[in-house]
């Protein structure tokens, strides 16, 4: 499956040569209203938003190392890949009928999709749009809604369960059949609430555990891979409101969906302190859900959830700089 992937991505890369190159920002609102950000005479061009279909309520997003954004709809789970370079895009694989949520990209040309209310998950090519594989992890009440990958394994998280979901990787990161999936429980410092529970998930910095965000308790945790969770110790702020997470180095960015904001905390190597330094917002922010990285920027989708849903709505993208 790994070889089969390969030529594809030389392919890709080889045609997206002239576009990357490390992508500029032009100066925009940050948290206290100032201009941020450094421009360039080649970069400048590269799209501040991007539109999405109409209708498609996007809510994950993933980017790897090539200029291209994947989205996944919450209305049917299509996913729409969007060039970085141009703003445009097309749907890529059609959606089962159930959502497409959270989101991440492998070095293998693999994307791994939170399958939402579904209760499941699937593996997409980025290249074809072919499903590669699919797991069954529950059933109601559950809604799978982000992933992490690390060398080993993807992981996925519950809001709806107190658990995580393991998919292990065999020999060269080839995926298991439904018989490997690992349903691991959330114990230790982690207590279940009515209403969303773990949401975002990310690696700690030292690589060794993983950081969910409890969205009902506005409360991060460091969680071993036996599901045993510290709460993180956090300095000036909280994790209100939380949703995606994307760790850079030691920096943890936290999107906080109806804030209208992204909250920029140091974390120590271990992931169990952190200083909130920073928060980010941006007037075209409409309920933004997640996060990925390319260049200088961040991008997140805006979910709008607090627009009724319509076949004509306006969906978009938008990236703002790193602080």
């Amino acid at each position: 499956m790994t070889r089969r992937l390969r030529k594809p991505m030389v392919l890709a890369a080889a045609l997206s040569l002239a576009a990357t190159m490390a992508v500029a920002v032009p100066a925009m609102a940050t948290s206290n209203g100032q201009a941020a950000g450094a421009t360039s005479s080649v970069d400048e061009l590269f799209p501040t938003t991007i539109a999405l279909p109409n209708g498609f309520r996007p809510e994950g997003i993933a980017i790897g190392t090539l200029p291209f954004a994947f989205f996944g709809s919450l209305a049917d789970g299509d996913i729409y890949r969007a060039n970085l370079v141009t703003g445009n895009g097309r749907v890529i694989s059609e959606g089962p009928g159930t959502p497409s949520v959270g989101m991440k990209l492998d070095d293998r040309g693999r994307l791994f999709v939170a399958g939402g209310s579904g209760g499941d998950a699937r593996v997409v090519s980025a290249i074809t749009g072919r499903v590669l594989a699919s797991y069954t992890f529950a059933t109601a009440p559950t809604f799978v809604n982000d992933v992490v990958l690390t060398p080993t394994a993807a992981w996925f998280t519950d809001s709806m369960q107190a658990v995580l979901y393991k998919v292990p990787f065999g020999p060269f990161g080839s995926l298991p059949d439904q018989s490997g999936v690992v349903t691991v429980p959330l114990t230790g410092d982690w207590v279940q609430q009515p209403g969303f529970n773990a949401n975002g998930i990310t690696r700690t910095p030292d690589g060794r555990a993983l950081i969910v965000v409890q969205s009902v308790t506005a409360t991060l945790f460091r969680v071993e891979t036996d599901g045993v969770a510290t709460a993180v110790t956090l300095t000036g702020g909280d994790a209100a409101n939380g949703d995606g997470l994307l760790l850079e180095g030691s920096t943890l960015f936290v999107v906080q969906n109806q804030l209208n904001r992204v909250e920029v905390i140091n974390l120590n190597r271990r992931g169990t302190r952190g200083d909130v330094v920073a928060l980010l917002t941006d007037p075209r922010f409409d309920v933004p859900t997640t996060v990925a990285s390319f260049g200088r920027r961040l991008y997140l989708p805006n979910a709008r959830f607090s627009t009724p849903p319509t076949p004509d709505t306006v969906y978009t993208a938008n990236a703002i700089p790193k602080p």
